[in-house]
């Protein structure tokens, strides 16, 4: 069922709420002071039933000057406006501010109500509905039908309730398929119930029981009850007037403007991009960084106005701008949003959201501006990329594109899976969660990557290359997965750019070439080691025997780190093939005997307690043993 809200709006005293008591026999003004003054204060809700069997929430906004703040909190969320306008008084200056309210919101939907025509004559009437109709002649009235009522007598209103119950039909559907969104309108507490907030169901549907949070607060929370026009329901949808029960939030933890949502699909920022329109009724043009109050859905913040792609917007132009906020919003791509004055307080413009998480940019940014205009097309596929692209470095998974979207845009998962199979985007599978990262982003990662090894290479040509981690850190910092890191390393190793060797990393085919002077230093080094058998000589004696002991350390160096020796400590090096020798014999002993002492080794290897100490512990570090009182068994059964 299509769910329906309309509004009021127009001057003070020109007979909204008496309209709607009319319409609905509810009276919406329920503080005392707006029964004492004869003035609407904040906004008020109810509901009616038209003749076509639709049940239609209505909200009815204050309509003096000073209250305009609480008029956008209702206002924001409305299909159908009934803009009413005294037959007596005609058009006033809150008219005119309330109705470029409406176009800035983008409301498509109208009807004016000429209340008190009972108050004048026929000739009277036709005069204000020429005015009216010259006033709005190029907006989304200008042909909205105009009805003189009467709620003294009623008179008029069989045709008014036709003509909303006619407009509610060409009122297009509300999105139900997107995240559940409920802006906040007021709070109070419930004698037994606690805390109850009040709002319009603006996307999405929302059952009883359901876990949502409180943003920007991120306070989650549960669904305890629903109600839907004065009646328990346990499920509200888009376009519903909606009061949610909330389980475990104090009143004090929730204000008017924040907005309940699902869990972790929204971001609270302190900056947002826009495409904004200056009213042609400015006085002055716009100033870059103008000290402003941006009202969203139901919020008010203070915020600065940086003009993207301009020096100033003059009245009636359009302009890129980024909002610099004075405290966090949520908000969601093609949201709208009005913009009024610092001081005096009054409308001068407004527009839509097209980038809700955004970072700070510099003016005249050609290449962001490019990027803005691509959002702003609507262009499902290249706001994806554009998205994807830009959080490559933190490898988002599904959720987290949704989130930076700030919109669950239709058919996500299909749009992200073609741009992978059009081979823009590279998905991820190694932790099962897939994540998604731009095919640019890990160019330039390889691209980063040949660059350090051929730098590496050319300093130390004898060096098998860089360690994975070192790697790791240097191209996509500490906190990427190792599974992830090894995934992406399968990738590039079988795109022939890398070569992997156990714990190191080297440009594809590099391979170490020693001069005939080192060639000379490396058999003889070998020779050394490979005869010292389990008792091996010491690095700093050989060292003393040789006249060239820079190139000495260089080719010993080269020698390790390529593992022709195995370098148990600082003092214990064994060549290669002794070294396995020495493991195949202690752990041939221990599955035979189930553990081995440093006695039992030193007697299996004939030689000295040091060296089979130092290989020991190195066993132990490469979790080949481990040690058990004064004795080593083997690390896991082999």
């Amino acid at each position: 069922m299509k769910h329906l809200i309309i509004g009021t709006a127009g001057h003070i005293d020109h007979g909204k709420t008496t309209l709607i008591k009319a319409l609905t026999g509810r009276e919406t003004d329920t503080l005392k002071e707006e029964q004492e003054r004869g003035i609407s204060i904040n906004i008020a809700f109810t509901f009616f039933d038209l003749p076509s069997g639709r049940r239609a929430g209505i909200i009815d906004v204050p309509g003096h000057e000073r209250f305009i703040k609480n008029m956008l909190a209702g206002i924001s969320s409305i299909d159908i406006v009934v803009l009413v306008i005294a037959a007596d008084e005609g058009i006033m200056p809150q008219t005119r501010e309330h109705m470029e309210i409406l176009q800035l919101l983008n409301v498509k939907k109208g009807i004016v109500a000429l209340t008190k025509s009972d108050l004048v004559d026929e000739e009277w009437i036709e005069l204000v509905t020429e005015d009216i109709k010259k006033e709005f002649k190029g907006t989304f009235l200008e042909n909205a039908p105009i009805y003189p009522v009467s709620s003294k007598n009623k008179n008029g209103f069989n045709n008014l309730i036709e003509a909303i119950d006619n407009a509610t039909e060409e009122v297009e559907s509300k999105d139900t398929e997107g995240h559940f969104r409920l802006p906040v309108d007021r709070v109070f507490s419930v004698s037994g119930f606690g805390t109850v907030v009040t709002g319009t169901v603006i996307s999405g549907k929302v059952k009883v029981g359901e876990d949502v949070e409180i943003y920007p607060s991120k306070i989650r929370t549960r669904i305890r009850g629903l109600q839907v026009h004065e009646k328990s329901v346990d499920e509200a949808d888009a376009g519903q007037r909606c009061a949610i029960n909330l389980a475990n939030v104090k009143v004090d933890e929730i204000e008017r403007g924040n907005v309940i949502s699902k869990e972790n699909v929204m971001e609270p920022s302190y900056m947002v991009d826009t495409k904004f329109y200056y009213l042609k009724s400015a006085d002055r043009p716009m100033e870059n960084r103008q000290r402003v109050r941006l009202y969203h859905g139901t919020e008010e913040i203070l915020c600065r106005v940086v003009i993207l792609d301009k020096e100033e917007v003059n009245p009636g132009e359009e302009a890129y701008v980024q909002l610099r906020l004075e405290k966090p919003l949520c908000a969601q791509r093609n949201d709208r949003f009005v913009i009024r004055s610092y001081s005096p307080m009054h409308t001068i413009g407004g527009g839509s959201i097209i980038e809700p998480v955004a970072v700070k940019a510099k003016r005249f940014d050609e290449k962001y501006i490019e990027e803005l205009k691509l959002k702003e097309s609507g262009q499902v596929g290249g706001i994806i990329e554009t998205t994807i692209k830009k959080l490559s470095s933190n490898f988002p998974d599904f959720k987290a594109i949704v989130k930076a979207l700030g919109k669950n845009e239709k058919s996500l998962q299909e749009e992200i899976d073609a741009l992978v199979e059009g081979n823009k985007v590279v998905k991820l599978t190694a932790l099962g969660e897939p994540l998604y990262v731009h095919k640019e982003f890990l160019q330039r990662s390889m691209d980063r990557l040949q660059e350090i090894l051929e730098d590496y290479h050319s300093k130390y040509p004898l060096r098998p290359g860089l360690s994975k981690e070192e790697i790791k850190e240097k191209i996509f910092g500490k906190g990427l997965k190792q599974k992830i890191y090894d995934e992406l390393l399968d990738m590039v190793v079988k795109n022939e750019i890398i070569d992997v060797h156990g714990k190191y990393i080297s440009a594809h085919g590099f391979q170490i070439k020693f001069n005939e002077v080192q060639e000379k230093l490396k058999d003889k080094i070998l020779k050394e080691y490979q005869n010292g058998k389990y008792t091996p000589p010491k690095f700093k004696e050989l060292l003393e025997k040789e006249k060239e002991k820079e190139e000495f350390k260089t080719v010993f160096e080269a020698l390790i780190l390529s593992g022709d020796l195995v370098k148990t400590d600082e003092e214990c090096i064994f060549s290669k093939s002794n070294y396995e020798e020495a493991k195949d014999k202690i752990i041939a002993y221990m599955k035979e005997n189930g553990s081995i002492t440093p006695g039992e080794a030193r007697e299996i290897l004939d030689t000295s307690r040091k060296y089979v100490v130092a290989l020991l512990e190195y066993f132990d570090g490469e979790k080949l043993t481990r040690r058990v009182d004064s004795k080593r068994v083997l690390y896991k059964a082999q």
